[in-house]
């Protein structure tokens, strides 16, 4: 079956074997104090840099233009003010002319995903009668501490490289236990079992300081009135458009950009189809130990579309490049545009089902929102 799920681009595997490293990473169990979150800029809109070194630098410039001097290099997850966007030059190769201004210069809106800093009071421990919680990032960014010896290949890489382990603002995670330390911060232990997530079974402990736990109302399904046989999805993945319209009939009542696949490798499946897979969040990974592998975890609100491909829409927080095709076959949307539609098409997923799975020939119709690609170019 062809794996055609996105990938975040620093997480390359190749040639990274699936046995043990070198290092070996903390198996004390008890939870160590010195993960709690950091302090981030004041500011209503943050971004944070979203690209690492080992492909390319993002630079901070004095005006929007690729060819001015930088003032410096900006590193990977250094959260910015988002001042506003500006239209400047593109960068080489790269077929988007859009900045972000900040306080002390611009940056390329492209490499920088645009995040909040909304810290949340944790639970101190798990709701009476619960195996436990979904929970979305609300904050650029939380570390992680390892709990375990190092299972996914990503994980493995990170490690490796001295990379630090960390969940990014609008990933959705599951949580089986809650640890209040005796620092004063609340730790939440984040489990990537196969059974919340499909993951590789890492587990890691989260300042549950920067996590919001989901509730029935943050799921809740938007305008179930509307017969679920009129909604549908048309996603324009040609390469001059780049978008997404959620309809109701003939009213559109949601529009976004998006990241479709690109080449024809990587092409998104075309034709009228409907969605058949809707989970909360999923690690999703395919030929790590190639050039084109990928490996990520927590991927946000996937609703898959096209049960041969594997191909679905989801959110992202590994770029900012819509507009342009740079996926391995999903549609890629910003997280908070994923969970709209996530709410918005059937079937309907609680809380306490985590997902909802269906096959033919209850897809389409009343049983699941209808989904039409067109892809007119292939440039």
């Amino acid at each position: 079956m062809k794996r055609s799920f996105s990938r975040r681009d620093f997480l390359k595997v190749a040639g990274l074997g699936l046995g043990a490293l070198a290092f070996r990473p903390s198996m004390n169990k008890a939870f160590t104090s010195g993960y709690a979150l950091p302090q981030f800029p004041g500011g209503d809109r943050l971004g944070r840099v979203a690209v690492t070194p080992n492909f390319y630098s993002t630079e901070l410039k004095p005006r929007p233009n690729a060819n001015e001097v930088a003032i410096r290099n900006v590193g990977q997850d250094e959260v910015v003010v988002w001042q506003r966007e500006v239209i400047g030059t593109e960068v080489m190769g790269r077929n988007n002319k859009t900045w972000v201004e900040t306080p002390d210069g611009y940056i390329y809106a492209a490499d920088l995903q645009p995040v909040r800093n909304i810290p949340n009071t944790p639970l101190t421990a798990l709701p009476a009668g619960k195996p436990g919680f979904w929970a979305e990032v609300t904050v650029p960014y939380i570390d992680l501490q390892l709990l375990n010896a190092p299972i996914s290949p990503a994980i493995k890489y990170t490690l490796q490289t001295n990379q630090p382990v960390r969940l990014y603002y609008g990933q959705v995670i599951w949580v089986d236990q809650v640890n209040p330390d005796p620092s004063g911060v609340v730790y939440y232990r984040v489990n990537e079992s196969p059974g919340h997530g499909y993951g590789y079974g890492d587990m890691f402990l989260a300042d549950g300081a920067g996590l919001k736990v989901l509730t029935d109302e943050d799921v809740s399904p938007i305008n179930p009135e509307v017969d679920p046989a009129t909604k549908k999805i048309v996603i324009d993945a040609t390469s001059e458009h780049q978008t997404l319209s959620c309809f109701e009939g003939n009213n559109e009542v949601y529009f976004c950009r998006i990241s479709s696949g690109y080449g024809e490798t990587f092409s998104t499946p075309v034709g009228d189809q409907a969605v058949a897979w809707k989970i909360y969040s999923i690690h999703m990974a395919a030929n790590t130990g190639s050039d084109s592998g990928y490996d990520t975890m927590a991927v946000p609100w996937p609703v898959f579309f096209n049960t041969n491909a594997g191909a679905a829409i989801h959110g992202v927080f590994w770029h900012n490049d819509f507009g342009v095709r740079r996926s391995h076959g999903c549609v890629n949307v910003l997280p908070q545009d994923a969970k709209w539609i996530f709410r918005w098409t059937a079937p309907f997923v609680s809380l306490d089902q985590s997902e909802a799975r269906l096959e033919w020939p209850n897809v389409g119709g009343a049983f699941s929102t209808a989904v039409s690609v067109s892809e007119l170019t292939t440039s």
